[in-house]
Formats: C-alpha cells, sequence, structure tokens
C-alpha cells in the first residue's frame, strides 16, 4: 500500500497538479499577513480557516488525477479497502506539507510578532495553539475534499458544489450563534479558541468534534464509494 500512496503523491506532483493549490495557498496566506504584524495563536488560528478549503480542494485533485481504469486495477492489486486508504494517506501527507508551509510562512515575511520580553511565553504557546489548529483542519479538510472526488460523485459539477457547500457552509455554521453548529468542522470555533483564552477542556472538546466529523465524513466518502463501484 505504501507503493500505491507514493505513486500518487508522484503523480501529483509529476503533472504539475500539485501547483495550483500550492499557489492559491501563497495567495491567501500573503493576503491574511499583509495586513500588519500580529500574534502568534491569532494569526495561526486564522490560517488555519483560509487554509481549509485549499486543503480540501488539493485533497480533491489529488484523488482525481488516477484514471478510473487506474484506479480499478489497483483495487485488484491490493485490494478494495487498501486501494481508498492509500488515496486518503496521501491526501494527508500532501496536506501536512501545506500545513508546514503555513507555519513557517509568516516567519519569513514577518506576519508575526516574536517576544515582547525575555521569559516571555506567548510565541511558544501560541505556536502549539497554531499548530494544534492546522492539524485539527487537516482530516476535516480531506474528508471534504475526498468526499467531492470524481470517485465519489461521479462528475465535476458535484463535486464543485460539495467543495463550495463545505468551505462556505464551514464559515457559515461556524459563526457565534449557529443554529445547526454540529453539520460543520470546528474550524471557526479552533480560531476563535487561539485568540481568546484556550482552555484544556475547550481543546479536548474541539479535537474531539474534529475527529468525529471528519469520521463520519469519511464514513460517507466510503460509502459514496461503493455505491458509486
Amino acid at each position: 500500500m505504501s507503493a500505491l500512496v507514493r505513486m500518487r503523491l508522484s503523480g501529483f506532483l509529476r503533472t504539475g497538479r500539485a501547483l495550483a493549490p500550492l499557489l492559491a495557498g501563497l495567495v491567501v496566506l500573503g493576503t491574511l499577513y499583509g495586513g500588519g504584524r500580529s500574534q502568534p495563536a491569532e494569526a495561526y488560528g486564522v490560517s488555519a480557516v483560509v487554509l481549509f478549503p485549499v486543503l480540501a480542494w488539493q485533497t480533491k485533485i489529488l484523488l482525481d488525477i488516477e484514471p478510473d481504469v487506474q484506479r480499478r486495477l489497483a483495487q485488484v492489486t491490493v485490494g478494495v479497502a487498501r486501494e481508498r486508504l492509500a488515496g486518503l494517506l496521501a491526501a494527508c501527507v500532501a496536506a501536512l506539507v501545506a500545513v508546514a508551509v503555513a507555519l513557517v510562512f509568516p516567519w519569513l515575511v514577518g506576519g508575526v510578532t516574536g517576544p515582547v520580553e525575555p521569559g516571555d511565553r506567548s510565541v511558544p504557546i501560541g505556536i502549539a495553539l497554531g499548530l494544534w489548529a492546522h492539524l485539527l483542519a487537516v482530516p476535516a479538510a480531506v474528508a471534504l475534499g475526498a468526499l467531492a472526488s470524481r470517485a465519489s460523485v461521479g462528475g465535476a459539477a458535484y463535486g464543485v458544489a460539495v467543495l463550495a457547500l463545505g468551505g462556505v457552509g464551514a464559515v457559515a455554521l461556524g459563526l457565534r450563534g449557529s443554529v445547526a453548529p454540529w453539520l460543520v468542522p470546528p474550524i471557526m470555533a479552533t480560531a476563535r479558541t487561539t485568540a481568546g483564552d484556550a482552555a484544556a477542556l475547550t481543546v479536548l472538546g474541539l479535537t474531539l468534534w474534529a475527529l468525529a466529523w471528519s469520521a463520519a465524513a469519511v464514513g460517507g466518502y466510503l460509502w459514496r464509494r461503493r455505491a458509486q463501484g
């Protein structure tokens, strides 16, 4: 299965399909940090929000590269479950690379502030919260991108609709006072937490929420794959 993961990542890079989400991510991050410097925790929380749809789009692109016939051959070779898992793992690897870029980028362009005084722990705490916020976005974004992939929905138009609804819904339903925040991953709630009081119970609750939503979305993806054949 590891060979299949490497093959999909190689195809993602060799075909140049990785450039579009990479450039989109750099543009949104450049726009975000171009407005001035801010504390790492707050900046990274917003960064995870704007990167979420980019990671979902990247996942869809990666999963859509492989022709349908080649995907069926992979199912025969390694088994149906391993073929589907290999696609998700490849998308996770690509997403983690994007997260690494997002974490380093603001320091390169001067978008975040350093320690105010000796012994100031706001920066390491902010970096830790930022890493948490981005890692929380990865499984949800991969699950959304998988749901929007050609193998799941069967057509490009449906895939774009799923991406758009998922990306916009994550923001709209994630606002304070939302009637159904549980319908979307806690991307907005995580951003508010990084900018405010990140209590341990809040962090744990948001983590469990994100994992539960991602598991449900992956379950939907696997069900759609079975329905599509």
